[in-house]
């Protein structure tokens, strides 16, 4: 594998389509791939209640354990294993297990948070923003949480209106003036196409390891389609719960 692995990150708000935009720009990677899931670096919050950790604001930077993940981040550059956490959505809190992660050639950190570390970004070379309406990121989460993670409807709907939609607009969405590019989900065909091209050019050791900002915006300016919208980063071309 090469080492350092080139790391991307993966940030937007909750059901935005984050996990779908890893899964396909990583599609052909096969075993040349790490993902690490931002949700199970949320603190152990053992010393807690249940119903004390269900009253925690989970979408705020201070729920993260970034001391672990940077740590983490750092020995998989290096060539290290690590011994990568499990977190539990129904009871909201780590599980006693943790799984053994081996650096490989791609490494993917996906979270609403992604881009919030200033030392995290530093050791990023792509990072991605994935951006969509509010209304269909709201309906998305409500199906997810109340089908997938055991949980009621109403406590959902609380959850968003008192942390997850304050704390998207105060961390999350200003998270993407770090992106070197935004993707609109739904309209993003052209730019996952192009980043899993480049991607599978740096595994096969034949890209160049710094990808210049804005480089990215111009080549998608030269493919897409006029209907198909992928924005620029802010300032691209110009030289940087539980969700």
């Amino acid at each position: 594998m090469t080492i350092p692995s080139f790391v991307i990150g993966i940030a937007g708000g909750t059901g935005a389509g984050k996990t779908t935009v890893s899964r396909l720009v990583t599609r052909n990677l096969g075993d040349d791939v790490t993902r690490i899931p931002l949700d199970n670096y949320y603190k152990d919050l053992s010393g807690l209640s249940f119903e004390e950790r269900q009253d925690v604001n989970y979408d705020h930077p201070s729920a993260f354990e970034w001391s672990l993940l940077r740590e983490h981040l750092e020995g998989l550059l290096e060539g290290q294993s690590i011994e990568m956490p499990q977190y539990d959505f129904e009871i909201h809190n780590r599980k006693e297990e943790r799984v053994t992660v081996e650096p490989t050639d791609v490494i993917v950190l996906e979270g609403i948070l992604a881009l919030h570390d200033e030392e995290i970004n530093g050791m990023m070379d792509l990072r991605l923003y994935v951006e969509t309406d509010a209304d269909v990121r709201i309906l998305r989460r409500i199906r997810r949480d109340v089908l997938d993670r055991g949980r009621d409807l109403e406590g959902v709907i609380d959850q968003y209106l008192s942390t997850v939609k304050p704390m998207h607009e105060r961390f999350i969405e200003p998270s993407k003036s770090h992106a070197d590019l935004i993707i609109p989900e739904g309209a993003n065909s052209v730019a996952i196409d192009l980043i899993e091209e480049k991607l599978h050019a740096e595994v096969q050791g034949d890209a160049l390891r710094n990808w210049e900002r804005g480089a990215l915006e111009r080549e998608l300016a030269e493919k897409r389609s006029p209907d198909l919208g992928v924005e620029p980063a802010p300032g691209a071309g110009r030289g940087g719960d539980e969700n």
